[in-house]
């Protein structure tokens, strides 16, 4: 079968000539359509919704390589991307972790001149399912533009937030372990990113409310999966913003009790978005937690605001390393030895550990060798609907 079978590609270069020969080696590898452009902004004029995967140089004229991949992300690709650059290695590093931040699905970058062999090998990551998921017909965004406040908080007292659950599965064996509950919302008929929406709700007092939403759906699930005879963990993301809230560890408890789900069952995974200024209430909050039998996940560490004082001070259970430091790590020295570092700390303090972000086999096996407790990431399954869930999980 052919590499890029069934997939629309889009190069985006300032120079023809390589344009010409990336559009020749694409059409190779069984790629189903190539479109070019030569910058950015010609780029996002057109429909990019059917776009698989973006190649991207970093120097062009008028809309750079680094610009473009903001407003790529702010109109909600949600594709594959590889850069492209004959800059050095540490500007392709660098360029790699700034489309990550925007949430871009990166899947490394390629040093000019570009060979056959360096291309096949990147695009070796591209998910088979990957055609005709580009990702939702997200609208152009320009921070929250087309969305209000008060749109999400209608969407919330509404209980239209849905909930997507990705799997996380152990190494050793490829055994389901547990799921992460993710938030995700159509608006007017368009996916928004969550991280905008996130974004939103802590910027407007919204963030509890849709936290409450999300967990009750969750736990609600993972109890009709204990009915059935899966046992399965439950990981939902908490704001720090939300550990202001005293009677948070009751309300955890409770909505999980009245579900049917024993709080040993339940992960909360602590997303440093915000820097915690006063530790009083959210130590407390914590502690409380796991006197009751709840886990605790300190989630993308590495990046944001998880500090070493961060793993001394709360009594987390669980490391969850950042993909940043996971994927394409065989390839990227600096990350490897974050992996690694991470890895160790998390071992010596007693911490069970998941590498998000695990794209590829190569990427599987990396954290595999390391010995990673679970593997959460595209290689093992995206996040899907819980009936998704239960089809893939039954095969």
């Amino acid at each position: 079968m052919s590499l890029m079978l069934g997939l629309t590609v889009l190069v985006v270069d300032d120079e023809p000539f390589m344009r010409s020969l990336v559009t020749r080696l694409l059409e190779v590898m069984g790629a189903r359509s190539v479109l070019t452009c030569e910058d950015g902004r010609a780029a996002l004029e057109n429909d990019i919704a059917g776009v698989d995967l973006v190649l991207c140089d970093l120097n062009m004229p008028g809309m750079d390589g680094p610009e473009f991949l903001r407003r790529l992300a702010e109109a909600g690709f949600g594709g594959s991307v590889v850069l492209m650059s004959g800059e050095d290695a540490r500007i392709l590093d660098t360029a790699v972790a700034l489309a990550r931040a925007h949430g871009l699905r990166v899947l490394g970058a390629l040093a000019k001149p570009i060979t056959p062999d360096a291309l096949r090998a990147m695009l070796e990551a591209v998910p088979a399912d990957a055609a005709g998921e580009a990702g939702p017909p997200a609208a152009p965004r320009t921070g929250t533009s087309d969305f209000t406040a008060q749109d999400l908080a209608g969407a919330i007292s509404g209980r239209a937030l849905e909930v997507h659950f990705q799997p996380k599965v152990r190494v050793s064996d490829g055994r389901v372990m547990g799921v992460e509950a993710l938030a995700r919302w159509t608006h007017r008929g368009h996916a928004v990113p969550p991280t905008a929406f996130i974004g939103c709700a802590e910027e407007n007092g919204l963030i509890n409310a849709l936290t409450d939403v999300v967990f009750d759906k969750a736990v609600r699930q993972g109890a009709r999966w204990l009915a059935a005879g899966r046992n399965i963990k439950i990981s939902v993301n908490f704001s720090v913003l939300s550990l202001e809230r005293l009677d948070l560890p009751e309300y955890i408890v409770d909505t999980a009790v009245a579900a049917g789900l024993d709080p040993t069952a339940l992960v909360i995974e602590l997303t440093e978005s915000r820097l915690m200024s006063d530790l009083r209430r959210p130590l407390e909050v914590l502690t409380r937690l796991r006197l009751k039998g709840v886990g605790l996940a300190i989630d993308d560490f590495g990046t944001g605001y998880s500090t070493l004082e961060q793993l001394r001070r709360i009594p987390f259970t669980e490391l969850k390393v950042d993909r940043a430091f996971v994927t394409g790590a065989a390839h990227d020295t600096a990350a490897r030895a974050i992996l690694e570092s991470s890895v160790s700390l998390a071992r010596a303090l007693g911490l069970a550990i998941v590498a998000e972000g695990a794209e590829t086999r190569e990427d599987w096996d990396r954290v595999s060798a390391l010995g990673v407790d679970m593997v959460q990431g595209y290689f093992v399954a995206r996040p899907m609907p819980a009936e998704e869930f239960d089809a893939w999980h039954a095969v």
